[in-house]
């Protein structure tokens, strides 16, 4: 099934007027975003400038929001009265509240306090309301099946804000992105602000290289510092279908995605319990689970249980086996998957109707009929598996 991706390539950071930038750049139109984001009815209390911009020979869109206030302090609940009170889809009102939360919850835990007690700086002032807000609105319009960011490049050195010095990320910053691949690189800088890290932690589902696509459109969004690389965020759009064919080497067919392989090693569990374990996973779903005899330290015989499932089933599958296994870690693998271009037909015989499974690809054309029809008909006739199977390919065209 064809599905709408979003790609965030984030080789030089990103921010929160970066990310309107380069989702404008999509080719939203300027005049329905200014539009609509003045629906939090603020007045003139903010100005969205929005212009072409060259950098280092990139043309891309730059966006200044442009406020009266200066040093804003606020709680998230005034944030809050502010998003609620607006005229926004509710779309936007939810998302952009759960982003401020994700802040929340990081300065709460830095500071060592509760989120009420919390006051936003640099994130609560009211450009950074019209960062999250705008962003909300360009991902709303644009209407991604699935979001997808590289590898954050976060920058190295230190940072001056109201609580003083601190290393890069910011002790927010770095919070916010656990769990998300990130590296340092060789520009001096906060490349990636609190607000950034909030909105790919709430909108990004996964982290990674570009998948296979066809690209609709790609944005560039600059930013408001000067690097010795280009301050820009990339951002591609397109469609790409999960399991699609794709032409290979010399012409071939092939079917390409990523599954997850989910391994444990066990040496203090009975063959009843394993098989147990195996059952139950592919009960729920796995696409496999198997089994490998290996010696673990002090020459202990022992088992290595795969299971190989989808991507957004791995937090299903990790607690399956953590549950009912004796492990005490589970290792993860993302592995690129290639195949044959498949179906299944059905065959009439003499005997019954047997669905086949075709396999075709890399000048390659396989056929095999599906042993539960051949066991079932083989139960009811009283015939042999072999007497079927000879019939099926005796009709196959």
């Amino acid at each position: 099934m064809e599905e709408r991706i979003l790609y965030f390539d984030i080789v030089n950071g990103i921010s929160g007027d970066m990310t309107i930038a380069t989702l404008l750049d999509l080719g939203i139109s300027k005049e329905v975003f200014l539009e609509e984001i003045n629906k939090l009815n603020l007045g003139d209390e903010f100005n969205i400038n929005i212009q072409e911009e060259n950098e280092d020979g990139i043309v891309g869109t730059k966006v200044e929001v442009i406020t009266k206030e200066v040093n804003a302090h606020r709680h998230l609940s005034d944030i809050y009265e502010i998003i609620d009170k607006s005229s926004l889809n509710e779309y936007v009102k939810e998302n952009a509240k759960k982003i401020f939360m994700v802040i929340a919850e990081a300065e709460a835990k830095v500071h060592g306090t509760t989120i009420d007690k919390i006051h936003f700086h640099e994130v609560g002032a009211m450009d950074a309301v019209a960062d999250i807000v705008g962003v909300c609105l360009a991902i709303y319009k644009l209407a991604p099946e699935q979001i997808i960011a590289s590898p954050v490049h976060v920058g190295y050195g230190q940072i001056h804000c109201a609580h003083g010095i601190l290393p890069i990320p910011a002790p927010a910053t770095a919070h916010i992105l656990q769990g998300i691949p990130i590296y340092g690189g060789r520009i001096e800088g906060e490349l990636c602000t609190p607000t950034g890290a909030a909105l790919l932690k709430h909108f990004a589902q996964s982290f990674g290289q570009m998948p296979m696509m066809a690209v609709e459109q790609t944005g560039y969004g600059m930013g408001m510092k000067d690097f010795t690389d280009a301050n820009c965020l990339r951002a591609i759009i397109g469609n790409t279908v999960e399991g699609q064919e794709q032409t290979g080497c010399h012409g071939a067919v092939q079917e390409m995605d990523s599954i997850i392989e989910l391994c444990c090693n066990l040496d203090d569990m009975t063959p009843e319990k394993i098989g147990f374990v195996t059952e139950l996973l592919m009960e729920e779903g796995a696409f496999d689970v198997y089994t490998t005899n290996i010696q673990m330290k002090k020459n202990r015989p022992a088992v290595m249980l795969t299971c190989m499932c989808a991507k957004e089933d791995r937090e299903k599958f990790l607690t399956l086996i953590l549950k009912h296994t004796t492990t005490l870690g589970v290792r993860e693998y993302t592995c690129k998957r290639y195949g044959l271009k498949r179906e299944i037909r059905e065959v009439e015989t003499i005997y019954g109707t047997v669905r086949v499974k075709a396999a075709s690809g890399y000048g390659v054309a396989k056929e095999k009929p599906e042993y539960e029809d051949m066991a079932r008909i083989a139960k009811e006739k009283k015939i042999s598996l072999a007497e079927i199977e000879k019939e099926v390919y005796k009709n196959l065209k």
